[in-house]
């Protein structure tokens, strides 16, 4: 069993849990439930932002502790003043130390979309993303079939959130492709060995429909990067560690995209 399968087992006692302890009917009565999501496409596009997705992210199971002594409100406000065109914030507890308030509290802070970085598997969890206050959800291709990444794709549309799909690799990109996808990510990290390589998103840029927006995910570190993604059709790179591994994670950021 790799680290995906264990993180997908503890994911449905989570749920199980969660469902257990709050309803559905609980959720779509929260406060941010009926709110209008902020559009990914108009962030990522926006000339005034950067395109990246700046990531909330306190530990990782390959690496450990990252930072755990900063704010959330404090980190995503940094990166939005930076720039960010959206935040991404982890919300699993066992392998990221994440909560699912820190997604409550970057939304108040915030006027640019959030996404919910967690581990999709249920129903359950689209519709608790919307009453946390996501914008965007991630539907991470290698524990979903087809038809589940069509079925959570289109529950994510109806309650207007947008849709990321993360892939690794061109047979779960052609497998996944349905219409109710607004973004396509391209995860640089294998999940095998947890190396990363940009190269994996060079080789897939071609493969991904036009229609979908570009998202280059993990193993940015230099702004060069970005400069080259850009020429191969990319709009969005999301980038976590190599900001948070930072004491300053929104000062980093400001850093970082004054060279781009």
């Amino acid at each position: 069993m790799n680290i995906l399968d264990k993180i997908v087992a503890n994911k449905k006692k989570e749920i199980k849990h969660a469902k257990h302890y709050t309803s559905y009917t609980e959720l779509e009565e929260s406060h941010f439930f009926n709110r209008d999501c902020y559009s990914l496409k108009e962030s990522l596009l926006h000339p005034e932002r950067t395109g990246i997705i700046a990531e909330f992210k306190r530990r990782s199971p390959s690496k450990g502790i990252i930072n755990d002594k900063v704010t959330v409100k404090d980190v995503t406000t940094g990166y939005a003043a930076a720039g960010a065109s959206a935040l991404s914030v982890l919300t699993d507890r066992d392998f990221f130390m994440g909560r699912k308030t820190d997604l409550i509290k970057a939304r108040q802070a915030n006027n640019i979309p959030v996404l919910r970085k967690d581990f999709m598997i249920d129903e359950y969890q689209v519709i608790e993303a919307k009453s946390l206050g996501a914008d965007i959800i991630l539907l991470i291709a290698a524990i979903l079939t087809a038809k589940e990444i069509q079925t959570l794709a289109s529950l994510a549309k109806s309650l207007g959130l947008n849709v990321l799909l993360e892939v690794h690799n061109l047979e779960e990109l052609q497998k996944s492709i349905n219409p109710n996808l607004d973004a396509i990510g391209v995860n640089n990290r294998n999940l095998a060995d947890f190396s990363v390589s940009v190269e994996t998103s060079y080789q897939l840029a071609e493969h991904i429909p036009n229609e979908f927006l570009k998202v280059s995910e993990s193993a940015i570190s230099n702004p060069e990067t970005i400069k080259q993604l850009k020429k191969a059709g990319f709009q969005g790179f999301l980038i976590g560690e190599n900001f948070m591994k930072q004491e300053d994670p929104g000062k980093a950021m400001r850093d970082f995209v004054s060279f781009l």
